[in-house]
């Protein structure tokens, strides 16, 4: 049995899977075709499918036209080990998107992304529930996280 996520784009979906796939150590595009038959989102040739990997995630897509828009209910999440990682992945994700609080942003296709350092779960489960505290109310107060901030606020 295979798990894979799939993402419905309105237009655009190659730019968008190329731009992700090239953010993403380990990631590639598997292939991409148009749907050869009439369908109801459109006549043959007009809708495409795509698969892809984004680490060790697979996803599919389909580019066919206005369905319902991305929303919070589904998003990509990419821990990182270092700042400089979540600030490549957090300026390339934001162009032409929207920044929003504790990590999450939207990218240009709508699509919503948390950029977290790995930093952050460990520092929330810490055993003194004091250092937990100062750490999730440090996190509640960022929009893009900032591990040297949370690594301070640990330290009370």
């Amino acid at each position: 049995m295979k798990i894979t996520q799939h993402l419905w784009f309105e237009k655009d979906m190659e730019s968008a899977i190329r731009a992700y796939t090239s953010l993403i150590p380990g990631s590639a595009v598997g292939w991409i075709s148009a749907v050869p038959a009439d369908t109801p989102s459109g006549p043959a040739g007009s809708v495409k499918i795509a698969s892809f990997s984004l680490g060790d995630q697979r996803y599919m897509a389909i580019e066919a036209g206005p369905l319902d828009p991305f929303n919070h209910s589904f998003s990509i999440m990419v821990e990182c080990d270092t700042q400089a990682e979540i600030d490549r992945l957090w300026d390339a994700l934001k162009d032409g998107g929207a920044t929003e609080q504790c990590g999450w942003l939207r990218d240009r296709w709508g699509l919503s992304w948390q950029i977290a350092p790995k930093r952050l779960g460990e520092l929330m489960n810490d055993p003194d529930p004091a250092k937990a505290r100062r750490v999730t109310e440090a996190m509640l107060k960022m929009v893009k996280f900032d591990i040297a901030a949370l690594e301070a606020a640990a330290k009370g």
